[in-house]
């Protein structure tokens, strides 16, 4: 049985990078770029009023209260003049270029207009209120990181720059096969039927992450049907297999004989993990790499969050994750020689300090708690663990 990092080291040597391809912005949400992104202006790009007010040329650092200034003009955001030569002030709206030899703007609030004439009621700084140019970005400056995920922030950055298009990496094309005779969609069950829950929570999951599904299915404990998902995955372009169930030790675990009569040659087959050590990893020469994950809930859940999403980063060219050290509200060590996943808390103490904390009533096959759990825990010294975001894409 191989350890957990031996194990991840085997699979992700098997990992190879994704093409690239160039989308528009609209397309290119929970995507990841392929290249750094240099600013190709400045943002802003001009100085401008960062308030409705007066703008106006100070004379000295101090403007005194009780100043008279006459307007010679209003200054809306779009005006295309670019000075107003011999004026003393000009009305001016939030984001309005600022007209040139003009440094300083009054707030409408701390202003009193008659006429032509405004009169400003408090002491007032040169400078204040002006939004400079650059201030955001320089021109040149480096805007995203390669291997950035894209977010709504990164497109508000890219849209204000005027940039459509970007190289990002391809989405990885990514086939489920569920296996289990047991296994039925919703609605009334047989005898010995449950719900397919294995399924849908990888499906959602790989939706998070962004990937492109090419398969799903929900095959029968016979190998006829699973080899026939395997070739349709195949058949489809699939980057990564991942399937659940049917690969301990049983009489009805056939996926191990059945990947290797299909071509592929297993990495590894068991990992010194709890929950999840019947899991295998197999690679097609000419195809997609395969992760068999256990048929028990939160081994699938494991078999996703600690090998399905390492190799996903590996794929867009992404560092490996890093977790971040939590102190234990009680000793979390786990069994000697097994890498222990734990689903827990992180939670204030009264002190306001961060703890973690165990989840209740934790096995395979218990759902509730994964739901009610904000980290993974993987154990490390007596009051010390590891902390992991539950969703691998909060990490990326």
């Amino acid at each position: 049985m191989i350890s957990y990092p031996e194990a991840l080291a085997l699979l992700l040597a098997e990992v190879r990078l994704l093409d690239v391809e160039q989308v528009g912005i609209d397309a290119a949400r929970r995507r990841f770029l392929a290249a750094d992104i240099a600013s190709p202006l400045a943002l802003p790009s001009f100085d401008n009023a960062a308030m409705d007010g007066y703008a106006l040329r100070a004379e000295s650092d101090t403007i005194p209260a009780g100043t008279v200034r006459t307007v010679a003009a209003m200054h809306a955001a779009g005006d295309t003049a670019d000075a107003y030569p011999g004026a003393e002030a000009c009305e001016i709206a939030t984001g309005a270029r600022m007209p040139e030899g003009f440094d300083t703007v009054v707030p409408v609030e701390r202003c009193e207009r008659q006429g032509a004439q405004v009169r400003f009621l408090t002491d007032e700084r040169r400078g204040q209120n002006v939004r400079h140019a650059g201030a955001d970005i320089g021109e040149g400056a480096l805007a995203l990181e390669r291997g950035r995920r894209i977010d709504a922030g990164a497109v508000m950055l890219l849209a204000a720059l005027g940039i459509e298009r970007v190289d990002v990496v391809r989405r990885p094309r990514v086939a489920v096969i569920a296996t289990g005779s047991e296994l039925n969609a919703t609605g009334p069950l047989p005898p010995g039927g449950i719900h397919d829950s294995n399924g849908p929570f990888l499906a959602a999951s790989l939706a998070s992450w962004g990937v492109e599904p090419v398969r799903r299915a929900r095959v029968p404990d016979v190998g006829d049907a699973f080899h026939a998902a395997v070739r349709d995955a195949r058949a489809a372009g699939a980057d990564l297999i991942v399937t659940t169930g049917a690969v301990s030790a049983g009489r009805f675990d056939f996926v191990p004989a059945s990947l290797a009569s299909l071509g592929a040659r297993e990495l590894f087959h068991k990992v010194a993990i709890r929950p999840g050590k019947p899991l295998l990893a197999a690679r097609f020469d000419d195809g997609p790499l395969v992760l068999a994950l256990p048929g028990n809930p939160i081994a699938v859940a494991v078999g996703y969050r600690f090998f399905v999403a390492p190799v996903l980063r590996a794929m867009a060219g992404l560092a490996a994750e890093r977790p971040t050290r939590v102190t234990m509200a009680e000793p979390f060590a786990g069994r000697e020689g097994m890498r222990q996943f734990a689903l827990g808390r992180i939670e204030n103490d009264a002190q306001g300090r961060q703890v973690a904390y165990l989840a209740d009533a934790q096995a395979a096959y218990r759902i509730l708690p994964y739901t009610q759990a904000n980290t993974w825990l993987t154990a490390g010294s007596a009051d010390g663990a590891d902390a992991w975001p539950i969703d691998p894409a909060d990490a990326a």
